[in-house]
């Protein structure tokens, strides 16, 4: 069945992959791929209504609804027009089995005036919704807690100058909610009140997408690799997965900033289970033993990519470099002993991570994970993103971050089992992709690129007007 499904008008890339994961996750194998979309006739592609296929019956639609951080609302649609008088019509013409039952003397309703890039005073709410009267509502009103919500959404040709997309005609629509979305997580979740926070730690809105896209809930698995203050554990934990991290900083992991500040004090915060573990380890070697595979259901990750922070991997430079021979810490010294670190490029950190999910993520698990992308990388006929022959990619996501660089939200499918072969294989397309982006990959070459002048002939080499205004930040 056809729903309208409206937007936030936030994180434009992520929101019909998100619809997609969440459909995969309540609707069972396959579901996400059966998923259609549709654009209205005379909208933008970064509007906000969207008509969506979705397979299954209308609980579905609720669900997905109810648990996305985007979509503000799913909608049965009874009609739409440029003008009150066609929306009148075409109300008229939707078959009266899928109306009558919603309009019964049993049943109690509400109707909501809605509008996207304008303002509709409370007078003329109250005159639209007069105007309906040619609906045989039955019932009584409720404005509390209705048994049906239907609701009218406006969208006018509001100019170019507001910073929205481009609207070719006024549109009317009406429709019964099937569901709408619950965003009472990012008020209680907000960094600004979280107990435990570092420099880089994931925003609680992006850190739930994540966890979308990994598909979490209860009875599944998820790791965190680079687990830093435990944001995306976090997300995770409250959709019912256990969860697990590592993290090369002990301090990070072992002492935070004290016995209550610290990562587990995070969870205690929110009344979340615990993590399974968390521990001190390096995702360039990694702590698993030889025998031990395929045990995550997803690995959701925000790597070191060395502009805000840069990556480290264990072996200080002496010992890189060979000057000192490798040594063993004595056992009084164990406590308190913080290993040498030594930097740790892109390169090597996503081949690591591919390397990592591949053997311990079962088939159908989750690869979720940021990778940075030069605006002004203009390479061609080249994989953009990093591959793995046991991965599929299922959904990027763009985050733009300034004018210089951007960073995408990968998410990857297993579809092959990890053997010696694979192994060999995704050895030579890490070579080969690495050989194509050498030029900013390195360690430092992507903060130069980031923050040093960008200039072309003596002109700069960005222009502000480069991108649409609304996807900005928080766009």
């Amino acid at each position: 069945m056809w729903y309208l499904c409206v937007f936030y008008h936030r994180l434009l890339d992520y929101r019909r992959p998100e619809v997609e994961s969440l459909a995969e996750l309540f609707g069972g194998p396959g579901a996400g791929d059966a998923v259609e979309w549709r654009l209205l006739e005379n909208h933008h592609a970064d509007s906000p209504f969207h008509l969506v296929r979705l397979p299954g019956d209308e609980r579905l639609a609720a669900q997905i609804a109810n648990r996305s951080l985007l979509v503000k609302g799913i909608y049965e649609l009874w009609g739409h027009g440029a003008t009150y008088d066609e929306l009148e019509k075409a109300i008229k013409e939707y078959p009266d089995e899928r109306k009558l039952p919603y309009l019964t003397p049993e049943s109690s309703f509400k109707i909501i005036v809605d509008s996207f890039g304008k303002v509709i005073s409370f007078e003329e709410q109250n005159e639209i919704i007069k105007g309906f009267t040619y609906i045989p509502f039955e019932g009584r009103v409720n404005l509390k807690k209705p048994d049906h919500k239907f609701f009218v959404l406006e969208t006018d040709d509001y100019g170019s100058q507001n910073g929205l997309p481009p609207v070719a005609q006024k549109t009317v629509f009406f429709g019964r909610e099937v569901g709408a979305a619950d965003r009472h997580l990012l008020p209680t979740y907000q960094l600004k009140s979280r107990k435990y926070i570092g420099p880089t730690a994931m925003d609680c809105e992006m850190a739930f997408l994540m966890a979308n896209q990994g598909l979490a809930r209860p009875g599944k698995l998820v790791y965190d690799p680079f687990v830093g203050t435990g944001s995306i554990l976090v997300a995770a934990a409250h959709f019912g997965a256990m969860t697990m991290g590592a993290d090369i900083d002990i301090r990070v992991v072992r002492d935070g900033r004290g016995p209550d500040c610290n990562i587990w004090s995070n969870f205690e915060q929110y009344k979340l289970p615990e993590p399974l573990c968390v521990l001190r380890a390096d995702n360039n070697l990694p702590p698993w033993r030889p025998g031990l595979k395929e045990i995550f259901d997803a690995i959701i990750c925000d790597p070191p990519y060395g502009v805000r922070a840069g990556g480290r991997k264990s072996g200080g430079r002496k010992l890189l470099k060979g000057i000192i021979p490798p040594y063993t810490v004595p056992d009084e010294k164990r406590e308190n002993h913080i290993p040498s670190t030594a930097p740790y490029s892109l390169a090597e950190c996503v081949h690591d991570l591919l390397h990592l999910a591949a053997r311990m993520l079962v088939i159908g698990g989750r690869l979720v994970f940021f990778y940075p992308v030069l605006r002004d990388d203009d390479v061609a006929d080249v994989a953009k993103f990093p591959e793995h022959p046991c991965f599929k990619l299922v959904a990027s996501c763009e985050q733009i971050l300034s004018l210089r660089y951007s960073r995408v939200l990968l998410t990857m499918v297993k579809v092959e089992p990890y053997t010696e072969e694979i192994e060999k294989m995704g050895e030579e397309r890490h070579q080969e992709f690495r050989e194509n982006h050498q030029k900013w990959m390195e360690e430092g070459n992507l903060h130069s690129a980031v923050f040093s002048p960008a200039e072309q002939d003596g002109k700069p080499k960005f222009d502000k007007d480069s991108k649409p205004k609304y996807r900005g930040k928080y766009v």
